[in-house]
């Protein structure tokens, strides 16, 4: 009953701010902006949802590398419907925290064990997370050297707010996949104050319970890892697929008659965006994803077509991937 209540003031709060975006980006250049996007480029347009479709590829192929470590019949098309719903999920949960319970779940139905499954999703988590990191530190270091941003403290801050969060999380996912003792010190000394509050009773045979989980759950991940030039090849493929998710700004762009950003640059602002709204507590970063997005892109546009961009991005990197989502989660497969 919590959970539904939950989800759905989570899909209020996303229709909210979604209409306030909206009147925000529509209410000075209305007929403009609309203007533009009735009268885009088709073929670029489809080309920005051909890119689109090869960065969920690409985001498939690391998921179903490691679950082929554990499940050696299971077959790409059903990871890349996980990785549809997964966007759905996403999308619908603050700080996009709904995307691993299911695929643990899912992982779970199609008999790979609770202990495999947290593996599997840590794993491709970590390599995700460097893929990020890797493109931020990028990003960050060609802004430094070679200046396209307007100086803006705020920005800066949220930018590098969002980029010790991010490298936080990779290094605390390191911690929990890799430092059996570290968990177990931890999970004993929970025990022992769960045991003092009189929450545990049989402390001894929950603490080896416990302990029998992390010993499996630390083999799995030193089976993962141990094919260090896969990891790192894991690790190229979400670069080459944030890359491609990056670059179909330029291409929207492309589809509305502007042609003055370069893919490096669409690169560098799409990376500033993603460091800033990764830790925007509304569903799918709504609200700062929008302002990061003005304000980077800002530097390089103005006026109604900036916004006409910015709105075709939401939809495309956004809803669309939530819709398309949703039809995978009801789609049954045979």
């Amino acid at each position: 009953m919590k959970n539904k209540i939950k989800s759905k003031l989570n899909i209020i709060a996303l229709i909210i701010i979604t209409l306030i975006v909206l009147y925000f980006s529509l209410k000075d250049d209305f007929y403009t902006i609309l203007k533009y996007i009735f009268n885009l480029n088709v073929w670029w347009f489809l080309l920005a949802l051909l890119f689109m479709f090869i960065y969920y590829v690409l985001r498939s192929v690391p998921l179903n590398t490691f679950i082929k470590k554990f499940s050696t019949n299971h077959k790409f098309i059903s990871t890349f419907r996980i990785t549809l719903i997964t966007q759905f999920f996403n999308a619908v949960t603050p700080f996009s925290s709904g995307g691993q319970p299911f695929q643990a779940y899912y992982l779970k139905k199609h008999n790979i064990s609770l202990v495999d499954g947290t593996n599997i999703i840590i794993q491709n988590f970590i390599v995700y997370q460097i893929a990020l990191i890797i493109l931020g530190i990028f990003a960050i270091t060609y802004n430094h050297f070679s200046p396209i941003f307007k100086e803006a403290q705020i920005l800066k801050n949220l930018v590098t707010l969002g980029f010790i969060i991010n490298t936080s999380i990779t290094i605390l996912l390191f911690l929990v996949a890799f430092l059996e003792k570290l968990n177990n010190l931890i999970i004993k000394l929970v025990i022992k104050i769960l045991t003092f509050l009189k929450i545990v009773k049989d402390s001894n045979n929950i603490e080896n319970s416990f302990k029998n989980y992390t010993a499996r759950f630390h083999q799995g991940a030193k089976t993962l890892i141990a094919d260090k030039k896969l990891f790192i090849g894991m690790i190229f493929i979400n670069v080459l697929a944030l890359c491609v998710l990056y670059i179909t700004p330029q291409l929207l762009l492309f589809s509305l008659g502007h042609y003055n950003v370069n893919g490096l640059y669409a690169i560098i602002a799409s990376s500033y965006v993603m460091l800033m709204g990764s830790f925007v507590p509304i569903p799918g970063g709504s609200g700062g994803l929008e302002y990061g997005f003005i304000a980077f892109y800002g530097n390089f546009l103005s006026g109604p077509i900036l916004n006409a961009t910015m709105l075709l991005w939401r939809f495309i990197t956004y809803y669309l991937g939530m819709f398309i989502g949703a039809i995978a989660m009801n789609i049954k497969e045979k």
